[in-house]
């Protein structure tokens, strides 16, 4: 027989009860939100009543470091030896009830669970008015265990009420009596328990839980986390809590969390403290720091328990500072969203909010220029649902790419390589578009054009409102002031054969107006109603309206499939108007600044920071594709790494400036170019120092050409060729090549 990994213990509801208000148990459940209906705790105490079986507990005996001290002060009789890995639900309902401790809803509200009783028909119900001023009832059948009350003077006092309003017969008295009695004793109902061994692991434990629950639900990590944390750090986690309170409750008289973008819960916040704190998404590595574990040696030690919860204390302190929590979420309206409505991952919220605590507490930016970067972060992650998805997987990998960060500037490059890998040609002309070709209610892409009307300072469609007033959340009106209206409306379409949901609940079919406008439309066919909205407005008012809006020359006359492809481009475009606004500043000035500078760098010719090449990969004598060229290629690169200013490659541009642009490297898309250069740079130069590479493609002398723009690294960058690395520099307007004692020299002095 194979060896287990627990052993079975028999328990009376006594015996648990007891043991969780010693401490012997870790119950932290009864100071978090608690799920269960009233009336499943009703049917819970039913069945017990009646004997049946209500499932078993699986407990863990976690092993700790021999010697380790409780961290907290929270007054705690003992250490717990056990925690409560499943069942947490039922145990809470059992000890709020037999000891009349009040729960924490989901709102942060407390209250005490009542369960009525009636002894005459044995029927349990949740308690109400209808069960207080029914006699027959035991209103709350908590006061039976109440260490300070006497049972029998409850039976007496209870049959003394009762009798003033009803006569009972001996038999009748008798059986509310025994089962009086049989209530009283259900103190002794039986229960078992599997108590892990401290042998078994927390992914182990994970297994167990998955194996055993009959849904397959999966335990959740931050659960497990903040059961831990009332463990070895029980301040820090009421701490947590506190917070996400009073993040739901609006306050005039003193300084609080409350906003109406983001009312977050302990485990999300805790993640927020994690990645600042070890720069680390997945909180399966949180459990080890608890412990003690180092990461890279896999030892456990007290004292490096006692450092990492230093270090994750003086994070949680930085995540609820109250003056970075709403400074952050300057950024996230500055992004465009200016409702919790119109976020569609808070995963993204919360890593723009990581994102913003390192910068600001560690890599001391500038709040205007910290907020803008963030701005720019959060909305395209929010546009493109970077984090919807395996969100933990991608926030790990891009928290990787910070763990060795030193400067604002590389932070910076980082952040700005990974929009502008998403961002591509290709991104707004075909991806976007074929995005917003859907019906989806919460569509990221959707509320991405809502909030670049509102980073354009948009009117609403058909008035001198602006969008981002009528966004905004913080006030309350019998009707929302701004409504979601069908271009095309939904009647007029049924009538023209769309009669699908989806066929007419298009993005592309939606603009936003006011409330008044969208009832006076109604089922009105375009042609209809537009020429009365438009005689409220001047000819450039409509035009300025109508780019905001996407709305085609003549598009009423349109066919309505017509209509929705071209519209669909059109937003994209003002997506993509509202991304450079963000990313360079008001839109069209700072783009056609950096368009001449572009201009300028190249007629200045070649020199010590800046190189053409005219393509990538094809050798233009042969027509063939040639590693000679991309050698060429990366070499340039090396040197500018190596070089204390850096520099700036074009691709697309030949040696005597004349822009050639990036055909004639014949790839399919911009994006397949730039994934064959990123995929060069790793496998010839590394990896690590992708974080001081930084390529966009942009347009130059009607052409579009690849620039790759390279910061000084921090460390000497080495080309491998073969088998062996050789080292770059530039000199003048070449890339030069040192060998032995030259290079060992110029490392020196460089690095």
């Amino acid at each position: 027989m194979s060896k287990t990994v627990y052993k079975k213990i028999d328990y009376d509801l006594s015996g648990l009860i007891s043991d969780i208000r010693i401490g012997d148990i870790a119950l932290p459940e009864l100071q978090r939100p608690f799920v269960w209906k009233n009336a499943k705790v009703r049917n819970l105490f039913d069945s017990m009543y009646r004997g049946f079986p209500v499932g078993f507990f699986l407990f863990w005996e976690p092993s700790v470091v021999e010697g380790a001290r409780t961290i907290g002060t929270d007054g705690k009789q003992k250490t717990p030896r056990l925690l409560v890995v499943d069942g947490q639900q039922r145990l809470t309902s059992l000890y709020a009830v037999m000891t009349g401790t009040p729960v924490i809803r989901e709102g942060y509200d407390a209250e005490k669970i009542e369960i009525s009783f009636n002894p005459l028909l044995e029927k349990f119900e949740v308690a109400d008015a209808t069960t207080r001023n029914n006699r027959q009832f035991l209103p709350n059948i908590s006061v039976i265990w109440n260490p300070d009350a006497d049972f029998d003077d409850i039976k007496e006092s209870y049959f003394a009420h009762l009798t003033k309003v009803q006569e009972l017969s001996d038999e009748e008295r008798r059986r509310a009596r025994t089962a009086l009695n049989r209530l009283e004793k259900l103190s002794s109902y039986p229960f078992t328990a599997l108590e892990l061994t401290a042998n078994v692991d927390e992914e182990q434990v994970a297994e167990v839980f998955v194996r055993i629950n009959s849904e397959g639900k999966k335990l959740n990590q931050a659960d497990f986390i903040l059961t831990l944390m009332s463990v070895f750090w029980d301040e820090g986690r009421a701490e947590l809590e506190k917070f996400c309170r009073d993040a739901r409750v609006p306050t005039t008289n003193k300084m609080s969390p409350f906003n109406h973008l983001m009312q977050p819960d302990p485990d999300q916040l805790l993640r927020v403290s994690v990645g600042v704190a070890f720069r680390r998404a997945r909180l399966q590595y949180v459990y080890s720091i608890l412990r003690g574990k180092d990461l890279e040696t896999e030892e456990f030690s007290d004292s490096r328990r006692e450092e990492q919860f230093a270090r994750l204390k003086d994070a949680q302190a930085r995540v609820l500072n109250l003056q970075y929590w709403h400074d952050f979420l300057k950024a996230i309206r500055l992004a465009g969203y200016k409702s919790h409505k119109m976020i569609s991952s808070q995963n993204a919220v919360l890593f723009a909010y990581i994102l913003y605590l390192l910068g600001r507490t560690e890599l001391k930016f500038d709040e205007p220029e910290l907020r803008r970067l963030i701005a720019k972060w959060f909305f395209v992650t929010a546009m493109t649902g970077r984090f919807t998805s395996s969100p933990e997987s991608k926030m790990e990998a891009d928290l990787a790419k910070l763990r060795e960060i030193e400067t604002k500037e590389q932070f910076k490059s980082v952040l700005d390589q990974i929009c502008g890998a998403i961002t591509t040609n290709d991104y707004w002309k075909i991806t976007l578009p074929m995005e917003l070709a859907t019906s989806s209610a919460r569509s990221p892409s959707m509320f991405a054009y809502f909030a670049s009307l509102t980073v354009l300072e948009a009117n609403v469609l058909f008035s001198e409102q602006k969008v981002a007033e009528l966004l905004d959340s913080s006030t309350k009106e019998p009707r929302s002031p701004i409504e979601r209206h069908h271009l095309f409306p939904r009647a007029y379409l049924d009538s023209i054969g769309r009669i699908t949901t989806t066929q007419k609940n298009q993005i592309a079919n939606y603009a936003l107006v006011e409330w008044g406008d969208n009832a006076k439309i109604g089922d009105s066919a375009p042609a209809d109603y537009l020429p009365k909205l438009e005689n409220r407005f001047g000819k450039k008012d409509l035009e300025r309206m109508f780019y905001w809006h996407a709305l085609p020359d003549g598009w009423p006359k349109m066919t309505y499939e017509d209509f929705l492809l071209k519209r669909r481009e059109m937003i994209a475009t003002v997506v993509q108007d509202a991304y450079a606004r963000l990313d360079k500043g008001p839109m069209g000035l700072q783009s056609k600044q950096e368009e001449r500078d572009i201009a300028e760098l190249i007629s200045e010719g070649e020199n010590v920071t800046t190189e053409f090449k005219s393509t990538l990969r094809r050798n233009l004598h042969t027509g063939d594709n040639d590693p000679r060229m991309e050698n060429s290629a990366l070499k340039t690169l090396v040197g500018f790494l190596n070089s204390k200013g850096g520099g700036t490659l074009f691709i697309g541009v030949t040696d005597d400036g004349i822009a050639l642009g990036i055909d004639a490297d014949s790839f399919e898309t911009e994006d397949k170019m730039y994934l064959h250069l990123n995929n060069l740079v790793k496998d010839r130069i590394g990896a690590k120092h992708m974080l001081y590479i930084h390529p966009h493609f942009d347009d130059y002398d009607d052409k579009r050409v690849l620039v790759v723009k390279c910061l000084p690294a921090r460390s000497p960058v080495y080309l491998k060729e073969g088998n062996e690395e050789r080292f770059y520099i530039r000199s003048v307007a070449a890339t030069l090549e040192l060998k032995g004692d030259q290079a060992q020299g110029f490392i020196a002095q460089r690095f």
